[in-house]
């Protein structure tokens, strides 16, 4: 994963999102029911708490103990608990379905947008939205862009579009995304 993402505004946090595609999968799967940026702060949390992030070192901690990690303040996510157990068990399906390796998830027998979503909604955690929003942010962001990618994304593939996380490069395109979000609310 060669590109520098700024998701969070914080540079350590946007540096591990870069290098380790788990991390950015985690921070998608902690993106719900909290600001965007303090979802995808919540691996940096993980890897200061346990001394480095690695998708094999979490799938085999002992899940309470990795509960107990993820739930010290601050807390991985507001309902930090259940999630944690849902970062674990997001890590043992990487590692029993994709080697440990998450990357594989879009590389693997060079799948197109389709079958990428397909994977991504097969993951512990991740629906149908999120799944969409994480194939926009790989082909946004990452130049993951297999082919049917914006199609598979749908309307958050969209180019110029400020809907969500992948759309974010900085303070202002978190601001607009936010409007976005604001203005879609208001509008239900």
């Amino acid at each position: 994963m060669p590109r520098k993402l700024r998701l969070t505004g914080d540079a350590e946090a946007d540096r591990l999102l870069s290098d380790d595609p788990f991390a950015l999968l985690t921070g998608m799967l902690l993106d719900q029911q909290i600001a965007m940026e303090v979802a995808f702060i919540g691996p940096k949390k993980i890897a200061d708490r346990m001394g480095g992030f690695g998708v094999t070192k979490i799938a085999e901690a002992d899940l309470d103990q990795f509960v107990e990690l993820c739930v010290q303040k601050p807390a991985i996510h507001r309902y930090g608990g259940s999630m944690a157990r849902r970062v674990h068990a997001l890590a043992q399906h990487i590692v029993e379905n994709y080697d440990g390796r998450t990357e594989r998830i879009w590389k693997a027998g060079k799948p197109d947008g389709a079958e990428v979503l397909k994977r991504l909604k097969a993951l512990p955690g991740f629906g149908e939205q999120k799944a969409r929003i994480f194939l926009a942010l790989l082909g946004k962001q990452l130049g993951v862009r297999p082919e049917g990618w914006r199609e598979a994304a749908g309307a958050y593939g969209d180019e110029g579009a400020h809907r969500s996380i992948a759309d974010v490069t900085s303070a202002e395109s978190l601001a607009e995304v936010r409007a976005f979000k604001k203005a879609a609310k208001a509008a239900k």
